[in-house]
């Protein structure tokens, strides 16, 4: 009785230590019950819904305004806008005829193909050269790259209305061909003229696009407040 006693008290001062140094001291609450509580104290995980709906409008509206500012300095800055426009041309078929003279020394195609790039890369890397030589030959460029890109295709685009029956819309995929290849012969024969006109749209088309995006990207904001959180 008195062994069983001494033995009572020790095991529970043994029992209170092995609380105390293992993180349980006395009023501590339980460990289910404090990880349950901070649980609830952590704020709610964003869903990638309600992540992408909120990354969404703020693109869109970004875009807009930026598009809004580059219509409004093409209106108020033409030739200045031409200029940089032809600067950013010549460095476009520099950066394409380097990787087209890359592509004809570094790839294992037939050879046909390689004589191909390796003509249209040093013509870009000509024509890009040529760009730099002052601001009128750049925009001459432009004007006549533009203008053969769309009358070929205007051909193009006429030729495969005309030759499909099942094409929809058909009359007018004609029409917009015929306006395409005119409009191309037009660029071609006025250069100059006719890249100032063609600025004169491209801004005014900007400030219009560039508006319509702001309105949409508010648009997408109130809708994305709508999303819950958490999906």
């Amino acid at each position: 009785m008195t062994e069983a006693s001494q033995h009572g008290p020790e095991r529970g001062r043994e029992y209170d230590d092995q609380r105390v140094h293992g993180g349980h001291p006395p009023g501590a609450p339980h460990e289910p019950q404090a990880r349950h509580e901070r649980h609830e104290a952590e704020p709610p995980v964003e869903g990638p819904l309600h992540a992408l709906a909120k990354a969404a409008w703020q693109v869109v509206l970004v875009t807009g305004i930026a598009s809004l500012i580059l219509g409004i300095l093409v209106l108020v800055w033409p030739g200045h806008s031409l200029v940089v426009a032809g600067v950013l041309f010549g460095l476009y078929l520099l950066v394409s005829g380097v990787f087209q003279l890359t592509a004809a020394f570094g790839t294992h195609q037939a050879t046909s193909l390689r004589v191909l790039a390796f003509i249209s890369g040093a013509l870009s890397i000509l024509l890009g050269l040529l760009c730099f030589r002052g601001p009128m030959q750049s925009i001459l460029l432009l004007a006549l790259w533009i203008g053969i890109g769309w009358l070929i295709r205007g051909v193009t685009h006429t030729m495969a209305a005309i030759s499909d029956p099942r094409m929809p819309a058909r009359g007018w995929q004609i029409v917009l061909g015929v306006l395409t290849f005119v409009a191309g012969i037009v660029l071609i024969d006025s250069p100059f003229r006719s890249v100032a006109v063609l600025t004169l749209v491209g801004g005014i088309w900007l400030i219009v696009v560039g508006i319509t995006e702001i309105i949409t990207a508010f648009r997408i904001r109130h809708r994305a407040k709508q999303v819950p959180q958490t999906v």
